[in-house]
């Protein structure tokens, strides 16, 4: 890496950039084994096809519905607020999965929770990260920091995916099959409580005001917004 990037990423917000590329790689590592075990999961519940289908799509619904009221609203919230919430609502849909059974209350939990039934990152997680990111690093450095930021997420959902052979060595252990995957939810479940605590030590906003979602366009992005309001003004 060039000298001016590994500068520009080794500023302060280097603590800040370490603690989301970990918190990237455990949610990766827990959506590996999860999209792999939430189908069986559902079926040793005893659920049909329709209704693993039905609570599969419920959770891309919800989090397409959450990522656009982030987008909407979250600007009157600072985005480290955010980011600790949604890690608090990961433990919440592990912990919920893992202890409930019925229908119609798992599809309340999938659809307001955090999992993720395909193999990329769908949560909204992903765009609240990004926005931190962006604001991490400047220039040439920010696609360095981002081409990290997405290998993280690939290999640790890849080391992930492998953990859903646990559940089996369980059984083999002489632990029934539907405990055994009951305890891998309770595993997605504390590592959304370890995201909490990661984010909780995300450095807040600088002096002089709260950062929230508007807060992080670059300062070429703004000076272009200047330039052309200034230009419709004059146009006028």
């Amino acid at each position: 890496m060039p000298p001016a990037q590994a500068r520009a990423i080794a500023s302060p917000r280097s603590r800040e950039i370490r603690l989301l590329l970990i918190g990237r790689g455990l949610r990766a590592a827990v959506d590996g084994f999860v999209a792999v075990l939430l189908p069986a999961y559902l079926l040793a519940l005893g659920f049909d096809v329709w209704h693993v289908g039905v609570l599969s799509s419920a959770t891309l619904l919800g989090s397409a519905l959450m990522t656009l009221a982030v987008g909407r609203w979250g600007h009157r919230l600072p985005d480290g607020r955010l980011l600790r919430a949604a890690g608090l609502l990961m433990a919440l849909t592990g912990l919920g999965f893992a202890g409930l059974s019925a229908f119609w209350p798992l599809l309340v939990v999938a659809f307001v929770g955090t999992l993720n039934p395909s193999g990329g990152d769908v949560s909204v997680f992903l765009p609240l990260e990004h926005m931190r990111l962006a604001n991490a690093a400047q220039g040439p450095a920010r696609t360095s920091l981002f081409a990290r930021y997405t290998l993280t997420g690939a290999l640790c959902a890849a080391v992930g995916s492998l953990a859903a052979a646990v559940p089996d060595n369980l059984v083999h252990l002489g632990m029934g099959l539907l405990p055994a995957l009951r305890v891998m939810f309770v595993v997605y479940g504390l590592a959304g409580m370890a995201i909490w605590l990661l984010y909780a030590h995300l450095p807040g906003p600088a002096a002089g005001g709260r950062r929230g979602l508007c807060d992080h366009h670059p300062p070429g992005a703004v000076a272009w917004l200047h330039r052309v309001r200034g230009s419709r003004q004059a146009a006028r």
